[in-house]
């Protein structure tokens, strides 16, 4: 449904000119870089009525732009108004919004912004930018769309935070903790910042409610030699947490922490913040006072105990069961001419999910897609707009849950009739490309960057390609997109390279705009792999996956694929069944199609 955006612009325009701002910045991230972001700061999507993960919004007194990239180049095309102009980042002649700013605002503006929604970095790079042209950044640490917003922005969430148990996560809040003083003393520094919400959950074994799909709780963090505090909502505290924190974590109202951090004594040393601390921070403390560095903790985050990766395997399993039988009874209502829409659809494989052990929550809204909604990448299906499930057509469903050992991501792409000639080769070279990819081995070292061709290779034969990465990490019984590796074409992926421990999605895929889209997406985890030479040394790596959900039959063209593919498809289909029937055995439809769909090429 596409909000009519026109008396909200008004209203944050009107705080603009009491403000004295000429411009006013609405960035996606909020204060704690998550991709979820909880209502009541939902204030990009407030002003402009897109609601994609991904996007920045600038406001003049007479323009409105929305940036954002190829993900989200159909979303938004539906859901803006237009008061707005869509500004489709990675095409040619279109700026990026800090060119924008540059060229496109007059010299001398005054350039409003909330500094905790802007990293330090980022703020450096645009002021540095802007003197040139006199103009300047305004930090305003009122929100002006907050303003704006008016006694109608929802309360901040108030569910309790609860313990992740060490049965779990396999590492105490002291073991991470001592990690975590020996980087601090490593780097001669007085402590450290922590502001991310996953990282902060990992660090204390804690996890919360506050953001939708996400696991985690308002908070902050300053970790020093000596001690630990937490910034929270006390009224979020129950008996067990605070009997699990213990005297090694001192606890503080959420409130308090700019002021506090004002009144730091640093006896001469630096505060570490990572490289994506807001600017509100760095006010706080002042500029000279931090160093800058990676995250220590995502990078900890990102090499997960044996406990997680076991974790990994099992709630996948339970997953998988779940999927299967939901796709079953989807096939089988379709087929028996029900009518099914996308949303009920999506719903009903919660329902199914929600019966398994471990079940918290979905990981990410699911993506449940019937033909041209598939080319959608990142669609959500709406009550009020969504369509009828076709079996005549490509469905896509790329769908995830919480567990409490784990955080699963699966992407499986169907046909439920019969498809074209065309939809089959383009889902067989996306199948190509996703087999690279699992069968991949690889020297330590290596980055995702350099990974990434082998997933579009046989899709460039056929001159097609995707607009989104092909692997982000994964959390455990964490966020569903986790840094800091990941495997793309993006620059940043060649900053990471990949090591054992690390979970990461396999996910290529291919979009014909008005018509349908592909994708299948396994997890998978980053493990030691012996070689019969050992080149250079440092030993190599591969994947295990652990997504167990059939590929999808009907859509294989046979004839693309080499021996070694149909091999892979038929191990793969045969661990699906050897692996999942047990878990069906109560499910007579599920296991009739669990056997159908894994029948051997």
């Amino acid at each position: 449904m596409v909000v009519v955006t026109s008396d909200r612009l008004a209203s944050l325009r009107s705080q603009m000119k009491e403000h004295n701002v000429d411009v006013f910045l609405a960035p996606s991230e909020d204060a704690h870089q998550s991709e979820y972001i909880a209502d009541c700061d939902k204030r990009r999507h407030w002003i402009s009525g897109f609601t994609g993960s991904a996007g920045f919004a600038i406001v003049t007194s007479t323009e409105a732009a929305l940036f954002t990239d190829g993900r989200y180049f159909l979303q938004a095309s539906e859901e803006l108004d237009d008061n707005w102009t869509l500004m489709k980042q990675g095409l040619p002649d279109v700026p990026t919004w800090q060119e924008y700013l540059v060229k496109n605002v007059s010299a001398g503006s005054r350039i409003g912004l909330d500094p905790t929604l802007i990293n330090a970095v980022d703020a450096h790079q645009l002021t540095s930018q802007l003197e040139p042209l006199g103009s300047v950044l305004v930090p305003i640490h009122e929100n002006l769309i907050d303003l704006a917003w008016g006694n109608k922005r929802p309360e901040p969430p108030k569910d309790k935070v609860f313990v992740q148990p060490i049965e779990y996560t396999g590492k105490s809040v002291q073991e991470k903790l001592e990690e975590l003083r020996a980087h601090i003393q490593s780097q001669n520094a007085y402590g450290t910042v922590v502001s991310a919400l996953d990282e902060i959950a990992w660090l204390f074994n804690l996890r919360g409610s506050d953001i939708e799909c996400n696991p985690v709780f308002f908070s902050y963090a300053v970790v020093s030699e000596t001690e630990a505090i937490l910034y929270l909502d006390l009224d979020k505290m129950t008996d067990e947490v605070k009997e699990h924190l213990g005297s090694t974590v001192t606890l503080k109202p959420y409130s308090e922490f700019f002021t506090d951090l004002k009144e730091l004594n640093l006896d001469g040393k630096k505060l570490l913040v990572n490289n994506k601390t807001s600017l509100a921070v760095e006010v706080a403390v002042g500029e000279a006072n931090v160093l800058e560095e990676r995250s220590f903790i995502t990078d900890c985050k990102a090499i997960k105990t044996k406990e997680e990766l076991q974790g990994m395997r099992n709630c996948h399993l339970r997953d998988g069961a779940a999927l299967v039988q939901y796709f079953a009874w989807l096939e089988n209502e379709l087929l028996s001419g029900a009518k099914i829409s996308e949303v009920e659809g999506a719903d009903r494989l919660e329902q199914f999910r929600a019966k398994q052990e471990h079940f918290v929550g979905l990981s990410f809204a699911t993506i449940s897609s019937t033909g041209s909604n598939g080319a959608i990448i990142h669609y959500k299906p709406e009550p009020e707009t969504c369509k009828i499930i076709d079996p005549a057509e490509i469905y896509l469903c790329d769908s995830g849950a919480q567990y409490r050992d784990g955080t699963t991501d699966t992407t499986r792409t169907y046909h439920f009739g019969t498809p074209s000639a065309f939809e089959k080769r383009c889902f067989t070279r996306v199948l190509q490309g996703h087999i690279a990819i699992d069968e991949a081995v690889f020297p330590q070292g290596t980055t995702g960057y350099l990974l990434d061709p082998m997933a579009r290779q046989f899709l460039w034969k056929d001159g097609l390609n995707f607009l989104h990465g092909t692997g982000h990490g994964v959390g455990s019984f964490l966020n569903v997109h986790e840094g800091p590796h990941g495997i793309g074409i993006r620059p940043h992926f060649n900053a990471t390279a990949l090591k054992a421990g690390m979970t990461i999605s396999n996910e290529p895929g291919y979009y014909q705009d008005g018509e349908f889209g592909i994708r299948i997406e396994n997890i998978v985890l980053v493990k030691d792999v012996e070689t019969p030479n050992n080149f250079g040394g440092n030993g190599y790596l591969g994947f295990e996956h652990v997504t167990v959900v059939p590929i999808g039959l009907s859509l294989i063209d046979v004839e693309l694929l080499s021996p070694s593919e149909k091999k892979w498809i038929n191990a793969y289909h045969e661990e699906c069944l050897t692996k999942l029937t047990p878990l069906l055995a109560h499910d007579e439809l599920a296991t009739a199609w669990l056997k159908k769909e894994t029948q051997p090429l």
